[in-house]
């Protein structure tokens, strides 16, 4: 929890709560089912939820702005980020069933009330979003076409509608291959800690 209130010092009761009612809950759903490595449980706060917190330090979002979490495996980076921003909406879809049935029983035990699940494929939903946020889940060229079909062609907070992606390693590759305008955040520039230093936040204007 230290490494949350280090870097968000305002978070209320209720957000402070949720969060640390993760570590449990994800170490009780993890024996279960294996959302997370075993060998990287230990580091849950610093290397899935400060690490899905940190597309809150890009961009404040509008009250009612809605993203969509693609790939959210256990959660990640939406349920850290639907805590952040309570007022905002959140779908989190992915294919593997038993990982939105962890999902869901976290936001479920933690009071998450801003949050819906999909299970399936990405071509399956066909709601719009402003946003659509992802963590690692495919290479950049090969995301942007899936999921264009749901990014709003309506703009309504300062930072235009797109991608938000967190990404590790040399993303030389991929990037050359995105013809959209695209910025490129190293996450060291918010966090200290040495996971930091290989990782990027990756925003394409879509």
């Amino acid at each position: 929890m230290e490494q949350i209130t280090k870097y968000f010092p305002n978070l209320t009761d209720t957000q402070l709560q949720q969060i640390a009612m993760l570590g449990p809950l994800y170490n009780d759903w993890n024996e279960k089912i294996n959302v997370i490595s075993r060998k990287d449980i230990s580091n849950l706060y610093t290397h899935h939820i400060l690490h899905s917190l940190s597309i809150s330090k890009f961009i404040t979002p509008n009250r009612g702005t809605a993203f969509l979490d693609m790939g959210t495996g256990g959660g990640f980076p939406g349920i850290p980020l639907a805590i952040m921003w309570p007022e905002c909406k959140f779908h989190l879809i992915d294919r593997i069933g038993k990982k939105v049935k962890v999902a869901r029983a976290i936001a479920e035990s933690i009071g998450l009330t801003n949050v819906t699940f999909q299970h399936g494929d990405i071509g399956e939903c066909r709601n719009k979003f402003d946003y659509v946020v992802s963590r690692a889940v495919m290479r950049l060229d090969e995301l942007i076409p899936l999921i264009r079909k749901n990014v709003s062609s309506k703009s309504t907070n300062r930072i235009p509608n797109g991608l938000l992606c967190l990404k590790g390693g040399d993303l030389t590759d991929e990037i050359k291959n995105v013809t959209q305008p695209i910025i490129e955040v190293p996450l060291s520039d918010y966090f200290t800690e040495e996971y930091f230093q290989t990782k990027e936040l990756i925003y394409v204007e879509l």
